[in-house]
């Protein structure tokens, strides 16, 4: 076997003969040199370290090892190398080299000493071993963790903002999501609803519809000189205006870029320098003055702040200001640079979720409003029928949204008759209200046109399939006819046809039963004639006429709800219908799972109720949404109640009533539930809506504009307020006249 082309002659003929044969063989390139007296000359070097390096053997033979330092791309790995030879010990060292063409590479460095018989160093050998591969696929498995940590980091922040947003209906939900921004990735955010001009949120207040006018600040020009005094302009709701007082002459080239953003002219985010001037009348001006006021608290008061769009389906619906990040890079977001690039990538997944999380519950909000109003449009108030003690209730599911197809109606069709009507139209939506409003109407004119109750669905079945009301429903309707003034010993009547709805109860004495008879198919598929069931009703009888919502439940069978129907009915010890009517409600619809109608249907006997004692408060309560309207209706429903109640303090309760509800629509949030109770030794009345925070009684005295409504409500009752799963809870207990 040849000699290799690098090998010296220092060393023996064997061992030539082996390092030939092994090191020429091995893909590691490696090199020996001589001692340190002998300024280390190299001695030999494999072809791996020709391939690897770029040298020949011809060119680094007999030379001194600083033709390697050279290739080394740091200093301090030669002063590493030194100290290394200096002290006789073995190094392995991580380097950047150059190949001799230029190319960079990491090698693996090993350098370790030769020693003789005498212990002496007699030679060095190195080694080196191309890893840059390895280290490039390492450092990419490193920035894919740190990529990996940031995404999380970010992920977890959306994920965070997401649970928030789907409870948007909240008070306080975007408040909230400030608060998580705040607290983790930026010093400071805040969202601004763009409703008619900008305005701070801390919520989505669903029962305040917005005015879709979307903006109020007036559109600048820049590089326009201002008007000058007494020249005419508009304001910022477009209105003619004139503009007075001493307006300087100078050029203003600030753009209102905030509102530029508002008119979907650029996409942002932008920057709002908080120290520069802007036109009074602008979007960046007001954002400017109001920001000014909310970071004055701040340790440290940024200079500027981002202004990111917050985009709904067709406009900008809202603005997310934010701060700078926090002293400290956010846990996970990587280096400043990296930390700035994801913290924009999060706003701006926040801004968009945000946006399409406001437009869709303002959409929901809008629909369930019109079809709660329509709903609550074809409602009797509390009926006033001659000769009977009528109670009605109805509450929609809130699963639902307050929308349901659930009605009932009572009617004074003749002084001596009454037509009883109760149904369920299929389904919870806009559709279903309005298919419960035709119904209500036909089933209307034919009653007063017909006498018999089988007649009456029987034509109710013709219109309804010639209408092609899309939606099935099931209802009960009954007629009950008074004894003649004459015949004062005969006994009410009732007549009664069903289709498709469950039977009423008839409770006499503790006795329950159930007026099953007279029953057909949903209205809408009845072709065949329809039957009318008849019952004698004595005095201090009543019958209860209700929906499936009552007593359907998910984790039982119908037939089981209606049995725990009849067994509330029978433990009912109430003498009038609001108080059968109250009872079987907190025994059966504490957590209904769908929309509740109730109509109780009492005779009156004067001898029994004029001696019968009440075991329970007497209570009535309502579910009305929070708009002004509602409070006439509560008024409506007080004044209407506690007279039939012989209530002596109603004027009392009218006013607390009225004062409460008032409050409860203006600082209110979604739906109020509202509740009087007669407890024999007074009245109390409750409000209850879906804002946490108590209410308190203005300091000193009541502004012009209001705030005399809980001062005067102490001024007649004791009052207080509790907090409740879903909000707060406002009482007020009347004190008795002269007091």
């Amino acid at each position: 076997m040849g000699s290799s082309p690098g090998l010296g002659t220092d060393l023996p003929a064997h061992v030539q003969e082996l390092c030939t044969r092994a090191m020429d063989a091995t893909g590691v390139a490696m090199f020996v040199t001589g001692p340190r007296s002998a300024e280390m000359p190299i001695v030999w070097v494999n072809r791996a370290f020709e391939r690897q390096t770029g040298f020949t053997a011809a060119e680094v033979l007999g030379r001194s090892p600083q033709v390697l330092e050279s290739l080394l791309a740091n200093p301090v790995d030669a002063q590493q190398l030194r100290a290394a030879v200096a002290d006789e010990r073995e190094l392995t060292y991580t380097v950047r080299t150059f190949r001799r063409d230029g190319v960079a590479v990491w090698t693996q460095l090993s350098l370790a000493p030769l020693t003789g018989p005498d212990g002496a160093v007699t030679h060095w050998v190195g080694a080196q071993v191309d890893v840059s591969e390895h280290l490039d696929r390492y450092a990419a498995q490193v920035a894919s963790l740190a990529l990996e940590r940031r995404e999380r980091a970010v992920l977890d922040v959306v994920a965070r903002s997401s649970d928030l947003l789907a409870d948007l209906d909240q008070p306080y939900a975007l408040r909230d999501i400030t608060a998580l921004l705040a607290g983790y990735v930026v010093d400071w955010a805040g969202f601004y609803l763009n409703d008619d001009g900008l305005r701070y949120a801390e919520g989505v207040d669903t029962a305040a519809p917005p005015s879709g006018r979307g903006q109020r600040h007036g559109r600048y020009t820049p590089g326009v000189l201002p008007l000058a005094p007494g020249v005419h302009a508009t304001d910022a709701l477009g209105d003619s205006a004139s503009v007075t007082g001493s307006v300087p002459r100078v050029r203003v080239d600030v753009p209102d870029r905030v509102q530029d953003v508002l008119d979907g002219r650029i996409e942002g985010p932008v920057t709002l320098d908080l120290s520069a001037t802007y036109p009074q009348w602008s979007a960046s001006g007001w954002l400017q003055r109001d920001l000014h006021h909310r970071l004055s608290g701040l340790p440290r008061r940024p200079g500027s702040v981002t202004v990111s769009a917050v985009p709904g389906r067709r406009r900008i619906l809202d603005l997310l200001v934010t701060g700078d990040l926090p002293d400290t890079p956010p846990q996970g977001f990587g280096t400043d640079a990296e930390a700035r690039e994801g913290v924009r990538t999060l706003l701006q997944v926040i801004a968009r979720r945000a946006g399409t999380a406001i437009d869709t519950v303002r959409l929901y909000a809008r629909e369930h409003r019109l079809a709660e109003t329509l709903q609550r449009a074809m409602l009797p108030e509390q009926a006033d029928v001659t000769g009977l003690d009528v109670w009605t209730y109805y509450a929609p599911n809130s699963e639902h949204a307050q929308v349901g197809g659930d009605w009932y109606d009572v009617l004074q069709i003749a002084p001596d008759v009454v037509g009883l009507v109760i149904g369920d139209v299929v389904g919870h939506d806009v559709e279903a209200a309005a298919a419960m409003g035709q119904l209500r109407s036909v089933v209307r004119s034919y009653a007063y046109e017909l006498t018999t109750p089988g007649p009456v669905l029987e034509r109710v079945d013709q219109l309804v399939q010639g209408m092609r009301i899309p939606r099935s429903a099931s209802l009960v309707y009954a007629a009950l006819t008074q004894p003649d003034a004459a015949q004062p010993e005969d006994a009410w009547r009732i007549e009664y046809s069903r289709a498709g709805h469950l039977p009423p109860l008839l409770l006499r004495d503790g006795t329950v039963t159930q007026l099953d008879d007279a029953g057909g198919a949903l209205v809408g598929f009845g072709g065949r004639s329809r039957s009318t069931g008849v019952a004698t009703l004595l005095p201090g009888d009543t019958l209860v006429f209700y929906t499936d919502g009552l007593i359907e439940r998910r984790d039982r069978a119908l037939r089981v709800g209606l049995e725990a129907l009849v067994a509330a009915s029978e433990a009912v010890t109430a003498v009038d219908a609001a108080g059968v009517g109250e009872e079987l409600l907190s025994r059966l619809a504490d957590a209904p799972e769908d929309d509740v109608a109730l109509v109780v249907v009492r005779i009156p006997d004067p001898q029994r109720d004029a001696s019968a004692v009440v075991l329970s408060p007497r209570s009535r309560r309502w579910l009305l949404p929070s708009e002004p309207a509602s409070i006439g209706r509560a008024r409506h429903a007080v004044v209407r109640t506690c007279p039939a109640r012989g209530v002596r303090e109603s004027a009392n309760a009218e006013l607390a009533r009225s004062e409460l509800d008032a409050n409860g629509v203006l600082h209110g949030w979604g739906h109020l539930a509202l509740r009087l109770f007669d407890t024999g030794d007074g009245i109390r009345v409750e409000v209850e809506d879906s804002n946490p925070p108590p209410p308190a009684p203005p300091a000193g005295p009541p502004p012009r504009t209001g705030g005399c409504g809980l001062p005067l409500v102490a001024r007649r009752a004791d009052w207080g307020g509790r907090p409740t799963a879903s909000g707060k809870l406002v009482w007020a207990t009347l004190r008795p006249s002269g007091r």
